[in-house]
């Protein structure tokens, strides 16, 4: 597996790849977590967390917040996950301009997750199909069960 960081880039495409898509700044590192559940079945993940984020710094804020906006684009699939702390409004708006989309997702919130209902009710509109999982391990499972994923194609 390849586990691209931000703000890296990699030289040419790599794929089939999966976006994870989450709170990285006031929630606990569930990146490191779904990385290894991933494993098995994506041959590329693109991980938004770095080590060090140097925050209050504009240049790399925009840096930041482009490296998300291309590479949400470019991903096979995304993973959403919605961890309790914090409310992560811009992963809510993400999650909306991707549901309206074909691409494939799957998406997990923790049961304490302020926003979860409306999670829920908003993706059974948009996506009926789409179940909300409770864990990231299910959510994870889900991800592994999408177009792109090793899993999805039989083994290779």
């Amino acid at each position: 597996m390849t586990v691209v960081v931000a703000p890296d880039r990699p030289a040419s495409p790599l794929r089939p790849g999966i976006f994870l898509a989450g709170g990285i700044s006031g929630v606990a590192d569930w990146q490191r977590d779904a990385i290894e559940h991933l494993r098995p079945a994506w041959p590329v993940v693109y991980n938004p967390r770095r080590a060090v984020f140097p925050m209050g710094d504009d240049a790399e804020g925009a840096r930041q917040i482009r490296w998300e906006f291309d590479l949400l684009a470019f991903a096979d699939a995304i993973l959403f996950w919605f961890s309790f702390e914090t409310t992560q409004p811009i992963v809510l708006y993400e999650l909306g301009r991707w549901a309206a989309s074909d691409k494939p997702l799957a998406v997990g919130a923790d049961p304490s997750y302020e926003r979860r209902f409306d999670v829920v009710q908003q993706l059974g509109l948009a996506r009926p199909g789409l179940t909300v999982q409770a864990d990231l391990g299910s959510a994870c499972a889900a991800a592994n069960r999408l177009p792109g994923a090793r899993s999805s194609q039989g083994a290779r």
